[in-house]
C-alpha cells in the first residue's frame, strides 16, 4: 500500500466520513419522518421513503466522487426538509408528494440552468442566514424542550458536545452521539424490534 492510499484510509478522514454520512442522513431522515407523519404516512410508506432516501444518497454520492474523482456527498437540503416538514399540515400524503416532487424539480432546474448561483450573487450573506437560522429555530428550541422530558440524556449529550468542540472538535459529534447511546442504554429505553430486519420497498402514491 502506498502512502498515498494510506493516507486517503486514516482514521480521521474515516471518522469525518462516517460524521458527514451520519449527520447528512439522520439530519435529513428525521425531518422527513416528521413531514411524512404530518402527511398520515403508514409506518411502511415512512420506512419505503427512509429505504429510497438512503439509496439514492448513496448512489449518487458513489457514483459523482467516481466520475469527478473527488469526495462528493449527495444530500438532502437539511433547511429544505426542515421547512417542508413545518408546512405540510392539513395537507393529505398525495399532495405532500406532489409538494416533494416539485420541490426537486426546482432544485434540480436552479443547478442545471445556474440560476442558484446567480441569485446567491445578488442575495446578501447576512440575509440567507437569517433565513436558515429563521427555519432551523423551531428544531435548535427543540433541543432545549428535551432537557425537561430527559435531563440525563439531553443534557450529557450537550455536555459532552461542548467540552469535545474545546478539546476534541473533529469528534464532537460522534462523542455526543456515544454519550447519548451509553445514558439510553443505562435507562432501557432502547428497543430493537422483535422481527428480522428487512428492506422497506416503496409503495406508489399518485
Amino acid at each position: 500500500m502506498t502512502a498515498t492510499s494510506r493516507n486517503a484510509f486514516s482514521f480521521p478522514m474515516l471518522v469525518s466520513g462516517f460524521i458527514a454520512v451520519l449527520v447528512g442522513y439522520s439530519s435529513t431522515a428525521a425531518l422527513i419522518f416528521q413531514a411524512a407523519q404530518a402527511a398520515g404516512a403508514s409506518p411502511e410508506q415512512i420506512g419505503g421513503w427512509l429505504s429510497m432516501l438512503g439509496i439514492g444518497m448513496g448512489l449518487a454520492s458513489f457514483g459523482l466522487s467516481v466520475w469527478t474523482r473527488m469526495p462528493i456527498l449527495a444530500a438532502w437540503s437539511t433547511p429544505g426538509a426542515a421547512l417542508l416538514a413545518t408546512s405540510v399540515q392539513g395537507l393529505t400524503l398525495n399532495e405532500v408528494v406532489g409538494v416533494f416532487v416539485a420541490t426537486n424539480a426546482l432544485i434540480v432546474l436552479s443547478g442545471v440552468t445556474g440560476l442558484f448561483a446567480r441569485l446567491m450573487n445578488h442575495i446578501p450573506q447576512s440575509l440567507a442566514a437569517a433565513m436558515l437560522a429563521g427555519i432551523l429555530l423551531r428544531f435548535g428550541i427543540g433541543t432545549f424542550t428535551g432537557l425537561q422530558g430527559n435531563f440525563a440524556l439531553c443534557g450529557s449529550m450537550c455536555l459532552v458536545w461542548l467540552l469535545s468542540r474545546r478539546w476534541l472538535p473533529r469528534y464532537a459529534i460522534i462523542l455526543a452521539l456515544i454519550a447519548g447511546v451509553l445514558v439510553a442504554v443505562g435507562q432501557q429505553a432502547i428497543h430493537f424490534p422483535p422481527h428480522a430486519l428487512t428492506l422497506s420497498m416503496p409503495e406508489f402514491i399518485m
